[in-house]
């Protein structure tokens, strides 16, 4: 048995966590394809891959600037501003868009942190998802992500069982905010 505090016991690099829509248990190898994809060829297959990706694309394209990817395929978010204010209103409401389907209600919950402020104090971050959408009005930052350093925020999405996505250096938070540099 391999525990996750054994020193032997090292992930592969760039592992991801895959939904379980999209996997197959070994009691399932016999059965059909997913996605319908039951020709002797792999185009189906492919075609139907392609069309969850430019599902992701297109979204993209729809709102141009607005979103960003996270780590999870099934899961983009607005983009943030580089450097904020602590305890300060977001310029734009923080959204976590679905590209799968999650009903409508789940929880969607928002945590900061990084090697210095590992869990960093938040302000109005749950929500729950409406028509894919997950809102958080009036999300602010009230602990500071320290000089130079950023946040990471960690997206958890309240399915069974839980999906998480990650926004890596997403927003960095100070005392005063962004302003002018220093001039001696």
């Amino acid at each position: 048995m391999v525990f996750l505090w054994d020193a032997k016991y090292e992930p592969a690099p760039g592992r991801r966590f895959t939904p379980p829509s999209t996997t197959l248990s070994s009691g399932k190898m016999n059965e059909g394809l997913p996605l319908g994809a039951q020709e002797s060829s792999g185009a189906a297959l492919v075609g139907k891959l392609r069309m969850a990706d430019r599902s992701m694309v297109e979204v993209l394209s729809d709102h141009p600037g607005e979103l960003v990817r996270t780590d999870s395929p099934n899961f983009l978010c607005s983009v943030l501003p580089t450097h904020w204010r602590c305890n300060k209103t977001l310029p734009i409401a923080f959204k976590v868009v679905a590209l799968g389907d999650i009903p409508d209600g789940t929880l969607v919950t928002v945590m900061a942190g990084n090697d210095e402020n590992y869990s960093a104090e938040l302000r109005n971050a749950t929500a729950a998802i409406k028509n894919q959408v997950a809102r958080f009005n009036d999300l602010r930052f009230v602990g500071r992500s320290g000089r130079g350093k950023s946040f990471t925020l960690t997206i958890t999405v309240f399915t069974n069982p839980p999906q998480v996505a990650t926004y890596q250096r997403a927003i960095k938070i100070t005392v005063d905010g962004p302003r002018e540099p220093r001039r001696e």
